[in-house]
């Protein structure tokens, strides 16, 4: 009996990077208090190395009479000074021992602020690397001075020099500060190549900057050239520049020529700037001199300068103390490991082999791979057998095993050998805490990491929403659906802040999600007006999925404004800061919808569900807003075909016949899975089998309870209002009583714009966006702008201010 080493925990404070949980932690305080010793003593350090090659050789021997009060030393330290001095300069690393003094000194500053621990090995190493570098060079140049290298630096000259001479010595240090200058001053020969070509160019500039001809501020109008022969009569005067000067009164713009300067002749030079268009004419003795302005020239990018001034938009610094949930809060289900019973595993391959023997099928090879629940054993026939003949054996093999679910794969994909599952006597359970725990999950870059279960090899098995993009999870009763959605909740809520991710949730059972109201502020997008975000009412899912189309088509708005194509390039787009929220952009979270029992719902509301959903499942994946549906079986008037097209990503459970098989996954599998979250995974590729990892009611209450408990946002995240009316789809507001106290200026705006929109609302009086929908059914309502017209703006009635006066002085008298 062998079992495998069980994987060591994550640190619960920072599950994003794997790191052996301590027995013992140091508190904040404790790190302040040693933070602030550190730096004591290395001002301490500072004070006696300086005393030390001030009064040294004085205090020498004193040193080691420590203990003898009747000596006395000058070090500014006294005699721990003196001691600390002569042990770590003169017998240590000399000159070079003044780098002690910034290592303890930056030791203490990054315990106090709280700062990466990695950043600081990495101080640690280059300066104790400098440290022997410089004893070694100051014992290679200075031997008469023992105070400058220190005994380190000079035994370790002799040694080499006793082994590699003087010259070896010599070329080994040079070795020492290449290495130092290349990997930790990033010095590289493009550099130094560069510097070179910029001191050229620089010093070419100073050169012809020293031989250019120098432009005075007046003109000398004889030395242009005439470039065309022009008759004698027509022959422009000569004026020199003494004869000309500006006049002030001149300036001041007339109404005839608002943009020209008129000059009389006076006695004083004429200063023209040298970078302004001059045209000259000659009228009645006048000069007309018109000057276009320059335009400004912007030198730096904007978006550049906010990031240089501001740094990158982080969506999370609105909970900048949000703390993701700790991996103490799951349950370790099991001891950590697979048992592999070798007992067991000689059995079934004797059986397997012997019941291919008896149908005269020869196997050449055969081994086996123990997963959680199920063990694969692969064999290779000899030459010559069909493999459809195995295939056909499938039920002979499950009475020789007297196991349940025999599973035959043939071939295994991407390998030339035929796969036979059989299911595990004593069946081991994947904790969800083994699960969110692994390196794979935590170090897995990804948009939406979900973590399943593990695979038949043992092996985490994650996978990414964002690209699946939509999931749908079908099973028999109690197979394990409502645990598999428990699970791909909570990878989420592990993996992502709540900035970054929101989910709706629909429960038509009113039992299975109700956990999560604990972290409606965090995580949920409801309606707003409503009270609960986790729909169990079905009457009103038809207004959350078409509330979630209305979200659909704003975003893709905004994409189609910031010129990218999706989600992704939206948001760095909009934290490099080149979106200007002033024109409505914001960081876009991603939306994943779960809904469960899909059946009932199709049932109780039929095509009013069906054209939201197929919308969305055509059209959401670019914009960040994935499904997740799960049912107990998706047959043709639950799933149709136009929605099941756009599911790609399977999930099966046990189901009870192959017809159910097919109808999920479009191939039989299911019906051999042995239960209790044994499951079947599919992406349109190969199929995979896999143990759904365990999440159990008290589990989901103690995270949910931990995020609930911190800071949140003032609302769920609120979705687009949608009225829902029995005209036209739209229920108006017609009462003028309840007109919002912003109407009037809110149709000033937008008949000085000609353009009725929601944006255009937002930006000019700074409201949010379901305020500004209810101005514009307002206004549309009283028939000043025109009805909604898919992605163009409404149509404005009126046509200027003149005529909206007379509109509401009707209004009045009526």
């Amino acid at each position: 009996m062998a079992k495998t080493t069980k994987k060591e925990p994550l640190d619960p404070k920072n599950n994003s990077n794997p790191k052996v949980l301590k027995s013992w932690e140091i508190s904040k305080q404790h790190k302040t208090i040693l933070g602030c010793l550190l730096i004591l003593f290395s001002v301490a350090l500072l004070v006696a190395f300086v005393s030390f090659y001030v009064y040294g050789q004085e205090d020498q021997s004193a040193v080691l009479e420590l203990a003898n009060r009747t000596e006395t030393v000058k070090n500014w330290l006294g005699k721990f000074g003196a001691f600390l001095a002569d042990l770590i300069v003169y017998q240590g690393f000399g000159l070079a021992s003044f780098l002690f003094v910034r290592l303890f000194f930056l030791t203490g500053i990054f315990l106090i602020l709280g700062l990466s621990s990695r950043k600081l090995k990495n101080i640690w190493f280059w300066d104790l690397f400098a440290m022997i570098n410089l004893s070694v060079l100051f014992g290679f140049f200075a031997t008469s001075l023992p105070e400058l290298g220190g005994t380190i630096g000079y035994e370790l000259n002799l040694f080499l020099q006793d082994y590699i001479g003087k010259t070896g010595a010599l070329l080994l240090l040079i070795f020492g500060i290449l290495i130092y200058v290349i990997f930790k001053l990033r010095l590289s020969t493009e550099k130094v190549q560069s510097f070179f070509e910029n001191s050229k160019k620089e010093s070419i500039s100073d050169t012809n900057a020293t031989f250019a001809p120098k432009i005075d501020s007046a003109y000398n109008l004889e030395e242009f050239a005439v470039t065309e022969e022009e008759p004698e009569t027509e022959k422009i005067p000569e004026f020199k520049p003494s004869q000309f000067e500006i006049n002030k009164e001149a300036l001041k713009p007339t109404i005839n020529n608002p943009s020209e300067i008129n000059l009389d002749p006076i006695s004083k030079p004429l200063a023209v700037e040298k970078t302004a268009a001059v045209a000259m004419a000659v009228a009645n003795d006048d000069f007309v001199i018109e000057a276009s302005p320059e335009e400004e020239v912007i030198e730096e990018n904007l978006a550049a300068r906010l990031v240089a001034d501001f740094g990158l938009f982080d969506p999370t610094l609105d909970l900048s103390n949000y703390k993701f949930p700790t991996l103490d809060l799951l349950k370790e289900y099991s001891t950590g490991g697979i048992t592999i019973n070798q007992e067991e595993l000689e059995e079934n391959k004797n059986k397997i082999v012997d019941t291919l023997r008896n149908y005269k099928i020869e196997i050449a090879q055969i081994k086996a791979t123990v997963g959680p629940s199920v063990t694969l054993y692969e064999i290779v026939p000899e030459a010559g057998i069909r493999i459809s003949k195995i295939k056909s054996l499938e039920d002979d093999i499950a009475l020789s095993l007297s196991a349940l679910g025999i599973r035959i794969i043939a071939p295994i994909p991407g390998k030339g050998t035929i796969g036979i599952e059989v299911p595990n006597k004593n069946p081991t359970m994947v904790s969800m805490k083994s699960v969110i725990g692994s390196t794979k999950f935590q170090e897995a870059e990804m948009e939406l990491p979900i973590a399943l279960g593990k695979t038949i090899s043992n092996e985490t098995f994650v996978v990414d929403l964002a690209k699946m993009p939509h999931l749908l999870m079908a099973g028999a009763t109690g197979q394990g659906k409502s645990v598999g959605l428990n699970a791909v909740l909570t990878s989420l809520l592990y993996k992502k802040y709540p900035a970054e991710v929101k989910f709706v949730l629909v429960d038509p059972k009113k039992v299975e999600l109700t956990l999560f109201n604990k972290i409606e502020r965090h995580y949920l997008a409801k309606l707003p007006d409503v009270e609960d975000a986790i729909i169990t009412d079905n009457a009103k899912v038809v207004n959350t999925l078409n509330s979630l189309c209305v979200e659909m088509d704003n975003r893709y708005s905004l994409l189609k404004d910031a010129m990218v194509r999706n989600i992704k390039e939206y948001n760095e787009k909009f934290k490099s800061r080149k979106l200007n929220p002033e024109n409505g952009h914001r960081f876009l979270p991603y939306i994943v919808l779960v809904v469960d029992e899909f059946a009932d719902l199709i049932m109780t509301a039929g095509k009013e569900v069906e054209v939201p959903i197929a919308r969305l499942a055509q059209l959401a994946r670019a914009i960040g807003i994935h499904l997740i549906i799960a049912t107990q079986r998706p047959s043709v008037n639950v799933i149709t075909g136009l929605i099941k097209a756009n599911f790609p990503a399977r999930i099966a459970f046990r189901v009870t016949s192959k017809i159910d098989s097919r109808t999920i996954l479009d191939t039989q599998g299911a019906d051999q899975l042995i239960g209790r979250g044994d499951l079947l995974y599919t992406n349109g590729n190969d199929v995979v089998r896999v143990q759904c990892a365990f999440i159990d009611t008290p589990e989901v209450e103690k995270i949910t309870d931990f995020v609930g408990s911190q800071k949140a946002y003032a609302t769920a995240y609120l979705l687009p209002e949608y009225t829902g009316g029995e005209e036209n789809g739209i229920n108006l507001d017609m009462d003028i009583s309840e007109r919002d106290s912003l109407f009037r200026e809110a149709a000033e705006i937008i008949v000085n714009a000609q353009q009725g929109s929601a944006s255009l609302l937002q930006r000019k009086l700074k409201l949010g966006y379901n305020r500004a929908g209810r101005l514009i059914d307002q206004l549309e309502a009283a028939g000043i702008v025109g009805p909604f017209e898919g992605s163009k703006a409404r149509s404005v009635n009126i046509l200027d201010m003149h005529a909206l006066d007379q509109f509401f002085n009707n209004e009045e008298n009526n």
